[in-house]
């Protein structure tokens, strides 16, 4: 981790909660004399049990909450968020782990400068109590509310990379038990690109969430559909072999094909998908099973060619 001293741009202050309607003028002393610190992806920003001396303005990039070092994250924190308020107003020590889900930047607020702050900005303040409120009413249900968020995509409410990382290998071992056939599909939308650069960020949007309404409403019950990154999706279907995998794929394909190509489209182009298909073998491992799909999905995307 990377401290420097500089100025932060006022444009990334302005998206912080905490500085939200503050008169920059009355607190650049104190921000220009905290550091910004850099953190690459996997790097830990606090460690549970360490006494932490710093409230953290994440700038850019994304950080992630675990209670226990090996447990998945409970929550994903964003741009404009803070973390170790918590911990800098008790002094006691933390009780998370927070970590780099990705390359990020942060402005470090020792004690001094955040009660500083506070003192100099009735908004800060105000800020800052609302944050402390917001958080506290959430208490009840802020384990289970962080969970759900930490393994569902937020622009299509399905599940995420992070949860197929974690659902597939325990799906693989329960089918295998059983005796039970597995295949996945691995989903491209095409010309997805273009078609974003084209019509642009919000019809690209609008085409992501009803690609991935039309996917959950066409596959069977049982069947999981997760959203693997970008424009593509992974459908797991146990307890179906390659050829009811691939009646599947063709349904999806169609599906997608007519609900995209609606009357509520207006001028908007429809969009088709590419299906990559793979069925589990004994030998077959988690990402072996991936890399075999994404084959087919490059033969499939070939052939459109």
């Amino acid at each position: 981790m990377r401290s420097k001293e500089c100025p932060v741009d006022q444009r990334e202050l302005e998206l912080v909660a905490l500085l939200k309607g503050v008169d920059f003028d009355s607190i650049q002393d104190i921000l220009n004399s905290s550091p910004v610190r850099e953190l690459k992806e996997g790097e830990v920003l606090i460690r549970a049990g360490e006494v932490n001396e710093y409230l953290y303005l994440l700038l850019s990039g994304r950080l992630r909450i675990h209670l226990e070092s090996k447990m998945d994250p409970v929550v994903l924190l964003e741009p404009g968020e803070i973390v170790g308020e918590l911990s800098v107003i008790d002094g006691q020590p933390t009780s998370a782990h927070v970590v780099a889900d990705e390359d990020c930047r942060l402005l470090a607020l020792s004690e001094q400068n955040m009660w500083s702050l506070v003192k100099t900005s009735h908004a800060v303040a105000y800020n800052f109590l609302s944050i402390l409120a917001q958080r506290l009413r959430k208490g009840n249900t802020t384990n289970l509310s962080y969970k759900r968020d930490a393994i569902m995509d937020a622009l299509t409410t399905l599940y995420n990379r992070r949860w197929l990382d974690s659902m597939l290998p325990r799906q693989m071992e329960r089918c295998k038990s059983n005796g039970q056939d597995l295949s996945i599909l691995l989903i491209d939308i095409n010309k997805f690109k273009p078609y974003n650069d084209t019509y642009g960020h919000l019809a690209g949007d609008r085409v992501l969430n009803t690609v991935a309404r039309t996917l959950m409403a066409n596959v069977r019950p049982g069947d999981m559909i997760a959203r693997y990154g970008g424009d593509e999706f992974v459908a797991l279907l146990p307890d179906a072999d390659a050829a009811r995998a691939g009646e599947i794929g063709e349904r999806l394909h169609t599906a997608v094909s007519e609900a995209t190509g609606g009357s509520d489209w207006r001028d908007l182009p429809s969009v088709t998908i590419s299906v990559g298909l793979a069925q589990m073998t004994p030998d077959s491992t988690p990402h072996g099973l991936i890399e075999a799909a994404d084959a087919q999905l490059y033969a499939a995307k070939a052939n459109r060619k």
